[in-house]
């Protein structure tokens, strides 16, 4: 597998960045519905086996998009009032069969103060801090149909925000204090810097390489609402138990993760109720797919369906519109249709890597737990011979929009005949994210502050 998916790329001294992010770049803001729902909207979702436990996977499910540091004094938090989950799928069916659910509720202390804090919060059981969040995990077997659940934790603080200097003075402390191990699975909610990296100035009219030599990372300086995960593998596959090999088919797992509100809100005289059933509004596994591949008329029912619905969005990964676009814009030739080659990477995972037994194509995060985690990532993964990498699974430094582009443009050995050339070599010019990542759980870099 490593060799087959080694891309070489000869092109001493030249650094390619073509105008083509239009096409793959991601605001996070994915579909017209949930852009108006920002608290419950994923934004990104990453799933790799821990560096640092290779017996466990950590997966992160961020929300709130292009959070402002400075957005006091109604700071960004998580909504009392939505479900957010994390599913997954062991044996392929597009079916969840375990979930981990998180609920949120916010606490008070002083109505009658404007303050989030009335001074420095030097602990999670700081008397100054005033407005405060606390969740419960709850593990749910089995799918809609038939399952039990189990809570594995209650009242678990979540950080502050990061204000600033003088109101969160040691914010990593903080955030460290937030981690909470619930009896080997590590779990930690609050805000984070935004890992995600991507150039958005292609929507200024394309203004992007060549015409603009930026190539800057516009969501440097944003944070977003993390919900991380560590857990070991054996809870995760379909035998309980660890994988016996890259080649055990009970290695192999399907992660996304979800948002969803009860079906009646009613806010009257300062007060939010709500009844009726859970909705599901937002959804996210690969990532960029409903961004570029979903049409905008189709956006929000995607948001809406279980991967065991998916067959209706098949007709849209076998003739995107992105190669399309690859091709008017910039002459740029890609596979013809039906692209099968898109279903393999998007929908059923890669025979011999990250694809299930008897799986049924739907879009999730395919992920082969056995495959080892390495010390010297490279931000292209599998198409530059790191298995560990994206599209098995993703982590947090994988170059997604790169990847992605270039396997709309077919640069993969699934469409040999395109493996080269430009099309091998697209990419939107930012290949880092603005701040360093931990080397230990939650992994996601510590947030900006709002007062520096």
């Amino acid at each position: 597998m490593n060799k087959t998916w080694t891309v070489a790329i000869v092109c001493a001294g030249l650094a390619v960045t073509f105008a083509l992010s239009p096409v793959t770049a991601s605001s996070h803001r994915e579909a017209p519905l949930i852009s108006q729902d920002p608290l419950a909207d994923n934004t990104d979702l990453y799933a790799f086996v821990s560096p640092t436990t290779p017996d466990k996977v950590t997966i992160i499910a961020n929300f709130i998009p292009l959070e402002a540091p400075y957005g006091g004094p109604n700071y960004y938090k998580f909504d009392d009032n939505a479900l957010y989950e994390i599913k997954i799928d062991n044996n392929g069916d597009a079916r969840e069969d375990v979930t981990f659910q998180f609920k949120f509720k916010t606490n008070v202390r002083n109505p009658n103060t404007f303050l989030y804090n009335t001074g420095t919060i030097a602990s999670l059981d700081s008397p100054n801090w005033n407005v405060r969040q606390s969740y419960t995990v709850t593990r749910v077997d089995g799918d809609k149909r038939r399952n039990r659940s189990t809570v594995l934790g209650a009242n678990l603080p979540t950080p502050p925000v990061n204000i600033g200097l003088r109101s969160t003075p040691n914010y990593e402390a903080l955030a460290s204090a937030a981690v909470q191990d619930l009896g080997g699975i590590h779990v930690f909610a609050g805000q984070r810097d935004d890992p995600f990296f991507v150039d958005l100035n292609v929507f200024d009219l394309l203004a992007v390489p060549p015409a603009d030599t930026d190539n800057s990372d516009s969501l440097a300086g944003y944070n977003v609402h993390t919900i991380a995960i560590e857990v070991p593998i054996a809870i995760l596959t379909a035998n309980g138990a660890l994988p016996t090999g890259t080649t055990d088919p009970n290695a192999i797992i399907g992660v996304w993760s979800t948002a969803s509100r009860p079906a009646m809100t009613v806010r009257k005289d300062a007060e939010e109720k709500t009844n009726g059933p859970y909705v599901q509004v937002s959804r996210l596994g690969q990532p960029l797919v409903n961004e570029v591949v979903i049409p905008r008329g189709t956006k929000d029912v995607f948001n809406s369906l279980e991967p065991i619905d998916d067959g209706a969005a098949l007709p849209f990964v076998l003739d995107p519109e992105v190669p399309k676009l690859l091709s008017l814009l910039f002459g740029i030739n890609s596979p013809a249709a039906p692209r099968t080659d898109l279903v393999t990477i998007f929908l059923t995972g890669i025979p011999g890597l990250n694809q299930p037994l008897n799986v049924r194509p739907s879009e999730m995060l395919r992920l082969n737990t056995a495959v080892p985690p390495v010390f010297n990532q490279n931000p292209l993964g599998v198409l530059a011979g790191d298995i560990a990498g994206f599209p098995n699974g993703r982590r947090l430094g994988d170059d997604v929009v790169d990847i992605a582009l270039r396997a709309m443009a077919g640069a993969t050995p699934l469409t040999p005949a395109f493996n080269g050339g430009i099309n091998a070599l697209l990419g939107d010019g930012v290949a880092a994210n603005d701040k360093p990542f931990l080397l230990t759980f939650p992994y996601v870099a510590t947030p900006h502050a709002g007062n520096k």
